[in-house]
């Protein structure tokens, strides 16, 4: 983590008590997409409150023995250039083959011109290309963890 990427995270921290603190199960400091274009876009969705969902494929944590993200889960969300923009939470987590994920679910992550035929080719595409870049295979039948978040901090305070 950056100094600039701890202050900012130290920033919120310093938001909540004790107990709260406690609380968190995971800390993740991390951009959305795998290019510039697109995690610029996913940090600025995500910072207007528009974005409050995402998808991983669950193969991936499997082959790069992470643990699955936690609800309560606290990310540190980077634009492409590790810049902080703002930090969500996870309030919902589970598990969905690809081709069972609800037209609602793709319409909460917000992205491309937010149509359920967008977000499928969109979803194909980038993860058969992750997938075979780690050397697994992807189906439509491939498991993926759905997230479902809120921006906690910066709090905008014209929307309360």
């Amino acid at each position: 983590m950056t100094p600039i990427q701890e202050a900012f995270l130290d920033a919120y921290l310093a938001t909540l008590d004790v107990a709260e603190r406690a609380a968190i199960p995971q800390i993740v400091v991390e951009h959305f997409c795998d290019d510039e274009f697109n995690a610029n876009e996913c940090a600025r969705l995500i910072d207007a409150g528009i974005k409050r969902a995402s998808c991983s494929l669950k193969a991936g944590y499997e082959q790069e023995n992470e643990c699955l993200p936690k609800v309560g889960r606290v990310s540190l969300v980077l634009n492409w250039a590790q810049e902080p923009v703002c930090i969500i939470k996870l309030t919902d987590v589970s598990i969905c083959p690809f081709h069972l994920v609800s037209p609602e679910f793709a319409e909460s992550e917000r992205e491309g011109d937010g149509s359920y035929g967008w977000w499928r080719q969109a979803h194909l595409d980038f993860f058969n290309r992750y997938a075979a870049g780690i050397g697994i295979t992807f189906t439509e039948q491939s498991e993926l963890v759905l997230e479902r978040f809120e921006k906690v901090f910066p709090r905008d305070l014209s929307r309360q």
